[in-house]
């Protein structure tokens, strides 16, 4: 009986490898803020981001993912819609890094087992991101004050992403999406205006945390294929 159900567990295991199929790739796209300086639009990209990604397509309806991005955040009250902010002409730009893993839930059937196929569908993500940014602040004293300035060091938080897109298989091997993801971050500093032990601040201290916004595509690379067990 033992024997048996080693038996069982072992074919089991090996069936669910088999069904493993993996992507490599890259993003390329553009990203923003939604802070307290410069504009306010969710999706409005002002400075190129890129980097790379991994997935594990573990069912057809769900796809774990990896990825990590470089960026640049900026922002110029020069450049908004509400006279109060173009009056005061505070403008900010920190660097980021940031490291996200999550899983993605498909709308529809997503089978790329079969190299012929070519499936379609709309996707959301979720998941948790780790980030490193710049420690900046205002100081009115600064012979320039409108402009942010760069401890040199670096601050890293948590943000909850989450992403819409919609992906596609267009060759045997490539699978091309579009999507844009938010993330909602867990620091109301990524523009200065909150920093820690300075006295100078502003903006919506204490009532709402900023965000960042990543837009463009993905292009993978698939690979893992199933064991074929035909007799030669």
């Amino acid at each position: 009986m033992y024997k048996k159900l080693h038996i069982l567990f072992i074919v089991l295991v090996a069936q669910f490898a088999s069904a493993q199929r993996y992507e490599l790739g890259v993003f390329l796209g553009g990203s923003n803020p939604i802070a307290d300086i410069g504009r306010t639009h969710y999706v409005y990209p002002n400075e190129f981001a890129f980097g790379g990604l991994f997935k594990w397509n573990f069912h057809e309806r769900m796809s774990a993912r990896v990825q990590i991005t470089k960026t640049a955040l900026s922002g110029n009250d020069a450049q908004s819609d509400i006279p109060g902010k173009r009056n005061r002409q505070f403008s900010f730009r920190t660097d980021v890094t940031d490291m996200t893993a999550g899983v993605e839930w498909h709308f529809f059937s997503y089978k790329i087992k079969n190299l012929l196929d070519r499936p379609i569908t709309p996707y959301i993500f979720g998941g948790i991101t780790g980030f490193w940014h710049d420690d900046l602040y205002f100081d009115p004293a600064y012979p320039k004050p409108t402009d942010a300035i760069d401890t040199s060091r670096r601050d890293f938080d948590f943000a909850v992403p989450v992403a819409f897109g919609v992906k596609a298989k267009i060759t045997n091997r490539l699978v091309l999406a579009g999507e844009v993801m938010f993330h909602f971050t867990f620091t109301n500093n990524l523009d200065g205006t909150a920093p820690k032990n300075r006295p100078f601040m502003f903006g919506n201290i204490g009532r709402s945390y900023d965000w960042y916004t990543l837009s463009g595509l993905t292009l993978t690379y698939t690979f893992g294929e199933w064991p074929c067990y035909c007799r030669n």
